[in-house]
């Protein structure tokens, strides 16, 4: 009986705890991770608090991806980062290694980031799901509601003012919706307060490098977007 009591008030915990960072990401007051260097937290920089989430998943092993992953894959870069950018799902080489978009696509990925003057060090890389589905098949839907609630938590803390969909279920997922990516790619959403532009996903780009030219485009867009930030 005991036990059942202090399983479900960390059920409750938890919930609490996901429901004060969603009311964070869409500008309330007193977000659960505070800004690097405000005066919430005492000025403690993300990169603490990123460890402490990683450390978190890695303990709760949240679905049966753990069980056939070799490496959780939580993500990588600045914690200070201007610009997300969130994927789908690691793919081989991403379990192998344990960082994101390490393979063909990671390597595009690069060449993307750094067309709009940005190093791949200045950026921060996620997917939806932390682990590699069993040979890289979609992400199914019980796997994404159990992995987002730590991607929105990222996005808490990183706080960054814009965020790159890159594909189908990046976008689907972070907007909500079942639009194909050919109509939500190329305009800005609101994602909880932050500038979101969805695009085609590097992968895609492989297999149909005639739609290079429209990703730059979307691309330039965010490059605006930044500059225009950064008074520039």
């Amino acid at each position: 009986m005991e036990k059942r009591k202090a399983e479900e008030l960390e059920r409750i915990v938890e919930s609490l705890k996901i429901y004060s960072q969603l009311e964070g990401l869409s500008g309330a007051k007193d977000a659960a991770y505070p800004v690097s260097g405000g005066a919430q937290g005492l000025g403690r920089p993300k990169a603490g608090f990123l460890q402490e989430l990683k450390s978190e998943i890695l303990s709760e092993r949240c679905c049966h991806l753990a069980r056939t992953r070799k490496n959780m894959v939580f993500g990588a870069g600045s914690p200070d980062a201007r610009l997300v950018f969130v994927g789908e799902a690691p793919g081989r080489d991403e379990d192998i290694q344990g960082e994101p978009f390490v393979g063909r696509a990671g390597q595009l990925l690069t060449k993307i980031i750094e067309s709009i003057g940005l190093k791949r060090s200045e950026v921060y890389i996620c997917n939806i799901l932390k682990c590699r589905p069993p040979n890289n098949r979609n992400p199914l839907p019980t796997e994404i509601a159990a992995c987002e609630p730590y991607l929105v938590r990222q996005l808490e803390i990183i706080k960054p003012i814009v965020i790159c969909a890159l594909g189908k279920f990046a976008a689907q997922t972070l907007l909500k919706t079942d639009t194909p990516i050919s109509r939500l790619r190329g305009e800005y959403h609101d994602y909880h307060g932050i500038k979101l532009m969805p695009t085609f996903h590097p992968a895609y780009l492989l297999r149909n490098p005639g739609e290079k030219r429209t990703v730059w485009e979307d691309m330039k867009k965010i490059r605006k977007t930044l500059n225009k930030a950064a008074g520039t």
